[in-house]
């Protein structure tokens, strides 16, 4: 892709990933893109950078708009590997630039490249640097998601570069929403949001209220919101920041995930009659097996619902090796307002569904409890307390999905 003019003098100069399905960890069945940003004004001036494998795309992008050597400020929004780690081969080109970044990511920066003959200045919230017609504020967002991070708002231009807040993995054509909307469809784009969120900022929703909060309180108008992935946001800036601050709130669909793995399939038949009793209350239902499924799509289908059934065999007296890497990457993103209830099978000695509370418990979610275990292939009557156990948690999740405002 060529670079597109997002605003007169403002361009996207950044690269598509068509190809990448791994983003450290989790799937990416869309692939993703790298956004940066060029600012041609009296200095002109770089706004992010990009993957190292795409270095030399982004570098055509710029050189087809003007020579890189003419670049006078970079702005390094963030400085993981997908942000940064071009940033070398840009120097090379423009080694008399000043790079502006958050004293973290200074300190991170050193990590990554020697630093010692760059100009670099250091910003914090409410800093501003003036380029000609234009002025940039440096917004502080630490921890969305990493220490360094820090958002830039082009004052005139009412356009906030908000890294990795917004964002989406999305290769697309398109660079607007309203372009993706018209080409694709709203649905894809809305869950490509959910997907994101759910496996990189969840547990990062009470710092997300309070740095909207904050942006919002230094009363600056947003025209255009442009992330360092996915698509640009110019028709639905305020759809977009409503949308983060419900999913901060902790927004979930009446709905129940059961997400299990089975040994000998006794677990699986299991989730026949949960399904049942939970639809005959009239609660929606989707089953994840973890080792046919990617754990961010069982990620994404836990976020989405506000009731989730974990279902393990028990091995060695232990949960099954999947669904307990699963609850333990789970922990790690501190999910909340969530109910959830266990169900398993087991041989000789049981263990599992008991240490799946625990970790549930650990996590600090509504549990309802007893689970339900079946000795061996469920019987009949195991298949019938499988149903009433169905129908008694979807009551549950009713009754505890009435507590939040949609």
């Amino acid at each position: 892709m060529n670079a597109v003019e997002i605003k007169p003098g403002i361009y996207w100069v950044g690269a598509i990933d068509w190809a990448i399905r791994d983003f450290h960890g989790y799937i990416t069945p869309d692939g993703t893109t790298y956004n940066n940003y060029l600012v041609m004004d009296e200095e002109i001036t770089l706004i992010d950078t990009v993957k190292l494998d795409f270095a030399e795309t982004t570098i055509k992008n710029i050189s087809n708009i003007t020579d890189p050597s003419a670049i006078k400020n970079i702005i390094i929004n963030h400085i993981e590997n997908d942000h940064v780690t071009s940033l070398g081969r840009i120097m090379e080109l423009t080694p008399d630039a000043t790079i502006y970044i958050t004293e973290k990511g200074r300190k991170g920066l050193e990590r990554f490249f020697d630093i010692s003959s760059w100009n670099i200045s250091t910003v914090k919230t409410g800093d501003t640097l003036n380029i000609g017609k234009r002025n940039l504020l440096f917004i502080e967002t630490a921890m969305l998601h990493w220490p360094d991070s820090m958002m830039t708002y082009i004052k005139e231009d009412r356009i906030l570069v908000s890294q990795d807040g917004f964002g989406q993995h999305l290769a697309s054509a398109s660079r607007f929403d309203d372009e993706f909307i018209e080409s694709e469809s709203e649905h894809k784009l809305d869950e490509a949001v959910i997907d994101y969120y759910a496996n990189i900022l969840m547990p990062f929703g009470n710092l997300i209220k309070s740095r909207i909060g904050e942006i919002q309180d230094l009363g600056i108008e947003i025209e255009i919101i442009a992330p360092d992935h996915g698509i640009i946001w110019r028709k639905n800036t305020a759809g977009i920041i409503k949308r983060y601050l419900d999913m901060a709130n902790g927004a979930a669909d009446m709905r129940v995930a059961i997400i299990y793995d089975t040994m000998w399939q006794s677990t699986g038949i299991m989730t026949t009659p949960l399904v049942q009793g939970i639809r005959d209350e009239g609660v929606d239902c989707s089953v994840i097996k973890l080792r046919a499924t990617p754990a961010s799509v069982a990620i994404k289908e836990f976020w989405r619902s506000r009731g989730v059934l974990i279902g393990t065999p028990t091995l060695n007296n232990k949960m099954f090796p999947s669904v307990a890497g699963f609850l333990h990457q789970l922990a790690g993103l501190r999910p909340k307002n969530r109910i959830a209830g266990a169900f398993g099978s087991y041989g000789w000695g049981g263990g599992a569904v008991k240490e799946a509370y625990e970790s549930l418990k650990a996590m600090k979610l509504e549990v309802f409890e007893p689970g339900v275990e079946s000795l061996y292939r469920p019987s009949p009557e195991d298949e019938g307390r499988c149903y009433d156990f169905g129908r008694a948690f979807a009551r549950e999740v009713k009754e505890y999905h009435s507590r939040f405002k949609q």
